[in-house]
């Protein structure tokens, strides 16, 4: 493979990492996963559903956090699992809580986003701080965990009748 090919072999492959963290593919976005929820079913926990939004919506804040600085951070130290992984409440205290959440996860998503487009970020060496991860690994991860847990807010909002 000639220097050419293995340039534009990696722009490809950070630009479909790229949108695959972004969330902009064949499912619901986080956006519109989020948008326009009334703040009074944020907190609703319907019959036979695991999760409140505030709970899916932290948790995905929460999970998508540790692996950005796990990814970045060879001194970072994860939360105790699955405890610190989830909110004690379905509820958010309050709006400033939901658009905290909020705020820091797309910000959190962006950081991770620029640190896989950055050329100067190896995706396959294994992180020396880890057991053979590697970044391209954890954006793979990232982008699994929140597509799933996207999912599970869209369903969540439709078995509460507030999906368009």
């Amino acid at each position: 493979m000639d220097t050419h090919q293995s340039v534009t072999g990696d722009r490809a492959l950070r630009e479909e990492l790229d949108r695959l963290l972004s969330g902009k593919g064949a499912h619901a976005d986080f956006e519109q996963a989020i948008s326009g929820l009334p703040a009074n079913l944020r907190g609703a926990k319907p019959h036979g559903q695991p999760h409140s939004a505030w709970e899916l919506l932290e948790h995905l804040r929460i999970a998508q956090w540790d692996m950005f600085e796990f990814s970045r951070d060879a001194a970072h130290v994860s939360p105790e699992w699955p405890k610190a992984y989830w909110p004690t409440s379905p509820e958010p205290p309050d709006d400033a809580a939901w658009r905290h959440s909020v705020s820091h996860f797309n910000s959190d998503l962006d950081a991770m986003r620029k640190l896989v487009a950055d050329p100067a970020s190896d995706l396959f060496t294994p992180l020396p701080h880890g057991e053979g991860q590697t970044l391209l690994r954890e954006a793979l991860q990232l982008a699994d965990h929140n597509a799933y847990h996207i999912g599970e807010l869209v369903s969540l909002r439709r078995v509460l009748g507030a999906w368009k």
